[in-house]
């Protein structure tokens, strides 16, 4: 089964969002992916999505609040066909950890997940921790607009 791993800074925000997407998108196209998110920083281990992240998906129909803050890890990698960061600083900072630990198994592809929504490859998903209900909901439209490519190219099914 194909593995992806979604990853922001916190993991209460947009890594959260993208796997209640992924998760919801999945299912809506009967597709078996295993799906997790996880955070760069510590902070929030094992605690909930941000109330703003559950309410903006429980409001298209998806429950996140479930969910467990937790880190990346190097067996991460070993256990997931993809990492999807949320901005280039993520990308960046799962890299620095993958190249420091060269026991970090290779399987993992590593990549940003706005470069599979056709209008914003390259950009970053930001970061609505400081903002307000808008920004959640930015977050949810730029995330849905990436999975049926991300899907797609994991999948083979280009």
């Amino acid at each position: 089964m194909a593995s992806i791993l979604f990853v922001c800074l916190g993991n209460i925000c947009r890594s959260p969002l993208a796997e209640g997407v992924a998760a919801a998108f999945a299912m809506q196209n009967g597709k078996e992916v295993r799906l997790d998110s996880a955070g760069t920083g510590a902070w929030h281990i094992g605690n909930p999505p941000d109330s703003r992240s559950i309410a903006i998906a429980q409001s298209y129909g998806v429950d996140i609040s479930r969910q467990k803050a937790r880190q990346l890890k190097l067996a991460d990698f070993a256990r997931f066909d993809l990492i999807c960061a949320m901005d280039r600083q993520n990308l960046a900072d799962i890299e620095a950890l993958r190249a420091a630990n060269l026991e970090a198994s290779d399987h993992a592809e590593i990549c940003l997940l706005l470069d599979f929504a056709p209008s914003d490859i390259g950009q970053d998903v930001p970061d609505p921790y400081y903002g307000d209900g808008s920004d959640f909901l930015h977050v949810w439209t730029l995330v849905n607009q990436a999975m049926p490519s991300l899907f797609s190219s994991l999948l083979g099914e280009d």
